[in-house]
């Protein structure tokens, strides 16, 4: 073997040895991550990514996206110590913490402190020394459709030591007069999903099919015509929380039906009429949480799109504005051409664009009343079965410029009050399928921005998982209005 070649294997052989220390290094980490969720309800997230019950591997591949923050990868290393100085202050209060974004600070600010602790105990301050014991909410999902199985998969992956939300029912209109086949087939699509891939543990059914066991969360399955038909203490459930999902009843009187012995509040996955539309970031502190027991968390589409609008609003005005939806194909459609009553979508939808409406546009109004009679809208139910890409044209109070308008929207999503929602790539290759599992409301595509040469009409792309994405912004709306919302730092 020549000197070439020597060398060449020696590079190959130092390589995956650095490679599996940092795997090391990333299992160490995720053993943290673990203790502090477990014992003491802190939760460690790295760039908004949950990275609990992940791979070392993912870990690793999340760390690139620091580049964004600091225009360079933190390394592993620095998360584990972030880690251990986090797991050393013994009175940090329950919280949800991004050490990726300590990491990027300290990068920066590391000469003002005298070490990693000194650092992470004054950015943490506000978290120490506070006795915020949380009382644990009841919740109820009445329905278990694509947003009702997704809301179940979240809630129970933030369970943690049970201290904010617990999944207690889930309600369904009968199918099969064998109520245990039935069960057994609720949790086979609980467990497995073509979209979002298999459920993250186990889903045992009771021999009696009145109960789903899932990851050792026992929820009651409750069969019933008509939530008339229900007394939820008769079940151990106090002062719950209903998330409605099934879509059937949609304004205020009629959701007002959920409203039984039990339940304390009710929450709608759609459009709401007489009711407080609500997205969470932006007009959620303007709810009065004794008096609206009925609200609603407004659409995926409004979710994905009022957040931004917000960011432009605040900045540069807008004067007027179009919104298309290029929107994934939903159970509301048929499968192949059939009977429907709203126009085009009886057409098969795995098969056909249909052009349709969208409530979107007027909703906008119901959160941001500055933005009433502004907006128009329209979409485009196209065959892929998940994420949608929303286009916003939009005529500007101000002038703004290609560059600053992307890093007026790069620093929402980094700072402030609309990081979990707002997600930015400067991917030049990014594509639908991409934003699958994306906990914020949507992508800002930057390479795609487009600013008219008055600088005054601008065109802003945004992908969003219309289902995940959406289901994450019910979620911690939920978590808002039982008042177990965690301190936070990112």
């Amino acid at each position: 073997m020549n000197e070439k070649e020597l060398l060449i294997r020696h590079k190959t052989e130092s390589d995956l040895k650095m490679w599996r220390e940092k795997e090391k290094t990333a299992l160490e980490l995720l053993q943290i991550v673990g203790e502090l969720r477990f014992d003491r309800s802190i939760e460690l997230i790295l760039f908004r990514r949950d990275i609990y019950d992940v791979r070392p591997s993912q870990v690793l591949n999340d760390h690139l996206f620091a580049k964004n923050y600091v225009n360079k990868p933190i390394s592993v290393d620095t998360s584990l110590s972030l880690a251990h100085a986090i797991a050393n202050i013994q009175d940090l209060r329950p919280a949800r913490i991004d050490i990726g974004k300590l990491g990027a600070e300290w990068i920066a600010e590391r000469s003002n402190y005298s070490d990693i602790d000194d650092f992470v105990g004054d950015k943490l301050s506000h978290l120490i020394g506070q006795d915020d014991s949380l009382q644990a909410k009841d919740v109820v999902l009445y329905g278990f459709g694509r947003i009702g199985r997704l809301a179940a998969r979240r809630l129970v992956a933030l369970t943690g030591r049970g201290e904010q939300l617990r999944l207690r029912a889930i309600v369904v209109r009968p199918k099969m007069k064998d109520r245990y086949a039935e069960a057994l087939k609720r949790a086979a699509l609980l467990q497995e999903d073509t979209v979002h891939g298999p459920f993250h543990g186990t889903v045992d059914v009771t021999p009696d099919g009145s109960e789903l066991i899932i990851n050792g969360n026992r929820v009651q399955l409750i069969f019933a015509g008509h939530p008339s038909d229900i007394d939820y203490t008769t079940y151990g459930i106090d002062n719950a929380l209903v998330i409605d999902n099934t879509g059937v009843w949609r304004d205020g009187e009629a959701l007002a039906v959920h409203l039984r012995p039990g339940v304390a509040q009710v929450m709608l996955t759609a459009p709401g009429k007489g009711v407080p539309n609500i997205v969470y970031g932006v007009n959620h502190e303007d709810m009065d949480l004794e008096e609206d027991r009925v609200f609603c968390a407004a659409s995926c589409t409004t979710n994905a799109i009022v957040p931004i609008l917000k960011v432009i609003e605040d900045k540069l005005g807008i004067e007027r504005g179009h919104i298309e939806t290029i929107h994934a194909y939903t159970s509301d459609q048929n499968l192949l051409d059939n009977f429907h009553k709203k126009p085009r979508r009886g057409r098969g939808a795995a098969t056909n664009m249909v052009l349709t409406t969208t409530g979107a546009a007027s909703a906008v109004s119901k959160v941001m009343p500055q933005l009433a009679g502004k907006l128009t809208g329209n979409a485009v139910r196209v065959p892929t079965p998940n994420v949608s890409l929303v286009i916003m044209n939009l005529s500007l109070k101000s002038e703004t410029n290609q560059t600053d308008l992307n890093q007026l929207l790069k620093d929402a999503s980094l700072h402030g009050d609309l990081v979990e929602q707002i997600h930015y790539s400067e991917s030049t290759e990014y594509v639908s399928s991409q934003a699958v599992g994306m906990t914020s409301t949507s992508v800002l595509d930057a390479p795609s921005t487009i600013v008219a040469e008055d600088g005054r009409h601008i065109t802003l792309y945004a992908w969003y998982d219309n289902e995940f994405g959406y289901t994450c912004q019910v979620v911690r709306l939920a978590k808002h209005v039982a008042k177990v919302r965690r301190g936070i730092y990112y």
